[in-house]
């Protein structure tokens, strides 16, 4: 638990030596920002984007427990402490590259994020302890209904905002025009 904590606060650290703003510059810190087309998007505790960390915690929990039991196959896999460990670095990672000049103009390009600037640390920190959450869910649940969750959400999200994990991932990498101008409404 320590050294999760201490990758989070590195991390945090890392952030702000990027010149990520800390809280949202709107001066306060909400606990739900539900508006996706706002500048105060990703800037505060959770949004509609934080589903998208929890199934991030599913994916790491699945895909680092399968990793571990083939790479150490005498001692069953890692432990899942370890395997959380790796899933920290691997969300904190992303988050670090997801707040890169790189990444913010691609999504300001190529996807429905035009008003995008980057997260606030705050909300950053947050994502981070929301892929944790999933890692535990994916955990203690079996994995048919780890699996309908990450469904669920991923439908919940992408009936209200017209954005999930899927689109996102998809915009990111290869923008379609049919997708774009169907999360703008057209």
């Amino acid at each position: 638990m320590l050294v999760g904590a201490g990758v989070i606060a590195v991390f945090a650290l890392i952030l702000l030596l990027m010149g990520q703003v800390p809280m949202c510059t709107c001066g306060y810190v909400k606990l739900w920002h539900g508006v996706t087309q706002s500048s105060e998007n990703s800037q505060h505790i959770s949004d509609w984007y934080t589903f998208s960390h929890v199934i991030h915690g599913f994916a790491f929990y699945g895909l680092l427990r399968l990793a571990g039991r083939k790479l150490a196959r005498q001692s069953g896999g890692w432990p899942v402490g370890l395997t959380l460990i790796f899933a920290l670095i691997a969300e904190t990672g992303w988050e670090i590259f997801e707040n890169t000049d790189f990444v913010i103009n691609r999504y300001r390009e190529a996807t429905i994020s035009l008003d995008y600037y980057g997260d606030s640390v705050v909300n950053s920190v947050f994502d981070v302890l929301a892929m944790v959450l999933g890692f535990a869910l994916a955990y203690r649940l079996p994995v048919w209904a780890t699996v309908a969750l990450a469904i669920g959400m991923e439908a919940f999200v992408g009936y209200w905002i017209r954005d999930n994990l899927a689109l996102n991932i998809i915009m990111l990498i290869y923008p379609l025009e049919a997708i774009k101008m169907w999360q703008t409404g057209g």
